[in-house]
């Protein structure tokens, strides 16, 4: 169902995003890259806002768009490079699963990468289809891929603009990179599989609700 008022379920999911901002205020690993980051949240939020009550959305994508925000927001605390997931897991699990899958590296950030295109992929679909509302699924399929994969590239453009303007130390903290060269093309290439994943579930459901 299309909603374009906030309801009380709508205020929860939003008060669960505001005490999650505040917690992750506290004693941030780098408060100015921290709010860096943080400033990115606003401006989403103030989208999502605007499109609820400009087009409408229904409550689940209104919900995964905070879900990826509240990923978005931990990361921002820890500077994406330093979320400590691995340790929570064996925590919790007594499970290392960097030695197992090999990885050398901090994965958190290519998580959250991924899951732009698997968490968005519903509310960029909602635009395109009020937007071009003559359009098959198909096409917004492909539409919706494009813009994500356009919408990464652009933010990997900012990312390094922000990135050089700033000491060679508070710039790796910022964007990330870990020493990869090939971060930038890894992220955009995650998102995009992302989208596509979610994207595919979206072309089924629809296929099957013709049959």
């Amino acid at each position: 169902m299309i909603e374009y008022q906030l309801t009380f379920k709508h205020w929860i999911c939003l008060a669960i995003v505001a005490a999650t901002i505040s917690i992750a205020s506290i004693h941030p690993l780098e408060f100015e890259s921290y709010l860096l980051h943080q400033a990115g949240t606003i401006f989403m939020l103030l989208v999502l806002y605007i499109t609820l009550k400009k087009i409408g959305l229904s409550f689940v994508n209104f919900a995964l768009y905070l879900a990826f925000l509240l990923i978005h927001i931990l990361a921002a605390h820890y500077l994406y490079s330093y979320v400590p997931y691995n340790e929570w897991i064996l925590q919790v699990f007594h499970f290392d699963l960097n030695q197992t899958m090999g990885w050398t590296r901090n994965m958190y950030d290519r998580w959250v990468h991924l899951a732009y295109g698997l968490l968005l992929y519903p509310f960029f679909y909602r635009v395109f289809q009020v937007w071009l509302p003559n359009l098959k699924p198909y096409v917004l399929f492909l539409l919706v891929i494009q813009f994500v994969m356009a919408t990464s590239l652009i933010y990997e453009w900012i990312e390094w603009l922000i990135a050089i303007q700033l000491s060679p130390e508070d710039a790796e903290n910022y964007n990330g990179q870990q020493g990869d060269i090939w971060d930038a093309h890894v992220d955009m290439l995650l998102a995009t599989l992302g989208a596509m994943i979610t994207g595919g579930i979206y072309l089924l459901q629809q296929a099957k609700a013709k049959n």
